[in-house]
């Protein structure tokens, strides 16, 4: 049976895009109410140390393991070598803290403006050209798993892989070294279709977001072609259960293909009108309930 352990990204505190949502938040806070609400492990933020040896006490006197971490690449614009320079220190701070995956998500030509422009304003792969484009990112994974930290690559509004059909071309064109970061919400807000994304990649997916979609800020932001960051503030994004997606489904393929990572609660709201605390806890609840009624063993 597929194990897998629950984790959450401390977006749900604090925003480092936009530091007035969250911003006076002590790490402090932050953990302890991850604890409180069930997590064994969170995600890296903008407020964690970067040093693993001041880092590691602080999230063990909270019981608590560090899961993975975000990265803005640049490998579109970068060789590989550059680009693999320039992550040493995030994956060397993961490896030290035991994390087996880091977020890699392809920033290329601009991802931070384009958080706040329309949605439809965006970049694109130069020329269209995934196949060298693939070969690049899989030398990039081979380095990073040589290293002894996978890539999980994050498909993400804004960026050059953002379509159900971009991570198809990507998958396509990448090695076995090249593992997915599967995220619900990303997927959805893109047009796509999860339930067939993790169908058809299931067996590449090495880390997942859970981000669920409220429907009614979900059409809005799609008529009117917000910003990210708009459609964020207006709450696109809840946690795992509160929104639109089918988990049922979703996990049912994740454990019948014996995914065995973690489940990441990743809802970036407006910590003002979403009480962190009130939906980490309903987040971790219904993530259990769900993993658990899709065959997983849910480990504490």
């Amino acid at each position: 049976m597929a194990t897998i352990r629950i984790g959450i990204n401390p977006i749900t505190w604090t925003n480092d895009d936009v530091p007035e949502l969250g911003g006076d938040t002590p790490l402090e806070v932050c953990l302890s109410e991850t604890r409180q609400a069930g997590y064994a492990g969170s995600e890296l933020g903008g407020k964690f140390p970067r040093q693993a040896d001041i880092l590691r006490p602080i999230v063990k006197a909270h019981g608590l393991e560090i899961v993975s971490g975000w990265y803005d690449g640049r490998i579109a614009e970068k060789d590989v070598d550059e680009e693999f320079e320039a992550i040493l220190p995030h994956l060397t701070l993961l490896k030290e803290m035991g994390s087996k995956v880091v977020v890699y998500a392809d920033t290329s030509f601009g991802r931070h403006g384009a958080i706040h422009d329309p949605a439809s304003v965006r970049p694109e792969l130069p020329h269209g050209d995934w196949a060298g484009y693939g070969r690049k990112v899989t030398k990039l994974a081979e380095k990073m798993a040589d290293f002894g930290v996978r890539m999980g690559y994050h498909h993400h509004m804004g960026t050059v892989v953002q379509t159900d059909q971009e991570v198809d071309q990507l998958m396509r064109y990448t090695g076995e070294a090249v593992g997915l970061l599967f995220d619900t919400g990303h997927c959805l807000y893109a047009g796509g279709d999860p339930y067939a994304l993790v169908l058809k990649h299931a067996k590449r997916i090495n880390h997942v977001h859970l981000k669920d979609v409220r429907k009614p800020e979900l059409d809005k932001a799609l008529k009117e072609d917000l910003s990210f960051m708009e459609a964020v503030m207006n709450g696109i994004f809840t946690v795992t259960g509160d929104g639109m997606v089918d988990y049922d489904n979703i996990l049912r393929v994740l454990a019948e293909h014996d995914y065995n990572g973690w489940l990441v609660v990743e809802a970036e709201q407006d910590p003002a009108k979403a009480n962190p605390l009130q939906y980490a806890t309903m987040g971790y609840r219904n993530t259990k309930e769900l993993a658990e009624g899709a065959g997983f063993t849910v480990q504490a």
